[in-house]
């Protein structure tokens, strides 16, 4: 625990689980803010509080009292003694008649929290799920009776007469295919339907634009397409009263779309569009609060607006064989797998395993190197893509951190004229780490450096070609010698290697390992040890929402 997170006003159980490093000022300010307002003194809801606004920011939408033990506390691991949570039964009654928590999903809503079904909401996360829910149910009430399709065929036609289409699989099962089917049924059989195309972040929309190869078509962040409008007080251009015009709304990349950002979505649509959902539920969801697309998926309600894809056009073999065990929560088939003949995939343990590490880091960026040295800006973004390093946690000996300095070092002693001269040194490999959409450049965006005479270039691929700019004209790039499971998300490498967390680290989750093995064409190597990999695939992630169960 940092100083800084240090709450030195907290007494009580406020105060154990801040010590504890379970809870940081910034979940205990708004705790105490809130009981002063509304004269709430009882130290268990205060700590409810906390705990919610914890919650949220961990990606749940409520906190679920009867799951408080699988609470996402952070990147480590942290323990509560059994006697510091209050007896539920108790902590529910003075909930219950709590002056800041209103109990039930019907009323005002003009207290701070909300108490449905034994979970505690913050009151504006609950109107958000609630009026997803009810503009999902509406949709459904419309929709056509199918059955469960599965297949392209069965989706590209669902989508062209349901009110809300869900399009689910993982990678190479043809969802950018099925999208582009879609696209040309509508042109044939509704050629005046008016299509927008979105994505949930710029990167992930500059690839769908790309992929579909459809010049008259140009997929925008689901921020723009709703108009954000930064500083007003209406964000969005488009609401229910000032509808999108379009007929047909597909949304691609649909695991990364936040609760708030869906019911955004869903309140701009005009009553008569249709809205396709495409994505990989089984991948990690949103960095903000939500898990809506497999919520939506989990709901028996919208079983047969869910079209699944499962036939693999990409992936074979012991990497298809991997990811599937994990998705599937197989534990001793995804130990096999790894414990078998094939190189394509192979598990070993950090210290172990670093010596084949060090051999695909320095391979790939003795390539990327020397494709910078030469001034062949092409060939060294195509070496950047061929390995990528990731890791679950960002900090500590396990993260992002750690591993860009080890790969650092590994290539000045191991590639001969690699150099770190500079803040941007030749060969550099970069990621913008914020959008900047005046140059078609978004955060998770890499590129390489190389320089033109004296002076650095920073070069990526945009708009299916090259372009440079000078690197002191982009804030916040970082280096990209390792990154996120997170930020890998709607990339495809090469080759992938992972750093696992530990075991017992809240991040290592059948989400983050699915994703991570999942991002791979060619070879995986894990480096973890088996406890790890078991611990990852018997535990999903902890996220809470009321949204699937409140759908039916």
């Amino acid at each position: 625990m940092t100083d800084a997170h240090v709450a030195v006003s907290a007494t009580g159980p406020l105060a154990d689980f801040n010590l504890a490093g379970a809870l940081t000022w910034a979940d205990i300010h708004p705790a105490q803010q809130l009981g002063h307002l509304f004269g709430e003194k009882d130290p268990r809801v205060q700590l409810a509080l906390a705990l919610t606004v914890r919650a949220l920011r961990s990606g749940s939408i409520c906190l679920e009292l009867d799951r408080l033990r699988e609470l996402d506390l952070g990147e480590e691991a942290v323990s509560i003694p059994a006697d510091w949570w209050p007896e539920q039964a108790g902590w529910l009654d003075a909930l219950r008649s709590s002056p800041a928590v209103t109990v039930g999903d019907q009323g005002a809503g003009d207290r701070p929290l909300r108490l449905v079904d034994d979970a505690l909401y913050l009151e504006r996360h609950f109107a958000d799920q609630e009026a997803v829910r009810k503009a999902l149910l509406a949709r459904l009430a419309t929709a056509p009776a199918t059955g469960t399709p599965e297949g392209q065929d069965a989706a590209v036609d669902l989508a062209l007469t349901s009110p809300v289409t869900v399009i689910a699989g993982g990678p190479g099962v043809g969802k950018t295919y099925t999208i582009r089917r879609i696209i040309e049924r509508l042109r044939t059989d509704q050629p005046d339907a008016l299509i927008a195309l979105a994505a949930p972040t710029g990167k992930a929309a500059a690839r769908m634009t790309e992929s579909l190869g459809d010049g008259s078509l140009t997929a925008l962040t689901l921020h723009a397409l709703l108009g954000w409008k930064p500083g007003s007080r209406n964000r969005f251009l488009h609401d229910a009263e000032r509808p999108l015009p379009h007929d047909v709304v597909i949304v691609d990349e649909m695991s990364m779309v936040s609760m708030v950002l869906m019911n955004r979505l869903l309140a701009a649509l005009k009553p008569s569009a249709r809205l396709v959902m495409v994505g990989d539920p089984d991948q990690l969801s949103s960095v903000d609060a939500g898990s809506v697309l497999a919520d939506i998926t989990r709901a028996p309600a919208t079983t047969g607006v869910v079209a699944r894809l499962t036939r693999n056009y990409r992936f074979a073999g012991a990497i298809a064989t991997l990811a599937t065990a994990v998705r599937d929560g197989d534990a001793e088939g995804a130990l096999a797998v790894l414990a078998g003949p094939d190189a394509g995939v192979r598990l070993a343990g950090v210290p172990e395993g670093s010596p084949a590490l060090r051999e695909r880091v320095v391979s790939a960026g003795a390539a990327v190197f020397e494709a910078a040295s030469d001034h062949r800006p092409a060939d060294a973004l195509a070496a950047l893509e061929q390995h990528r390093l990731l890791c679950g946690h960002r900090r500590g000996p396990f993260g992002v951190t750690h591993w860009t300095r080890q790969v650092q070092n590994w290539l000045l002693a191991d590639v001969p004229g690699y150099s770190v001269e500079g803040e941007f040194h030749t060969g550099r490999p970069v990621m913008v780490t914020a959008n900047r959409t005046e140059f078609g450049l978004y955060n998770g965006d890499t590129g390489v450096i190389l320089h033109d005479g004296d002076r650095p270039r920073a070069w990526f691929s945009s708009g299916g070609g090259l372009a440079s700019w000078s690197p002191f004209l982009l804030d916040g790039l970082a280096s990209v010698h390792a990154m996120t499971v997170h930020k890998a998300q709607g990339s495809q490498f090469s080759h992938v290697s992972v750093v696992l967390p530990p075991p017992g680290s809240p991040l290592l989750t059948r989400e983050l390992l699915y994703t991570a093995v999942s991002r791979a064409r060619d070879s995986v190597l894990l480096l973890g040890d088996e406890e790890a990999v078991v611990e990852a695939i018997t535990h999903p992630a902890r996220r809470m929402s009321g949204l699937a169960r409140r759908l039916g």
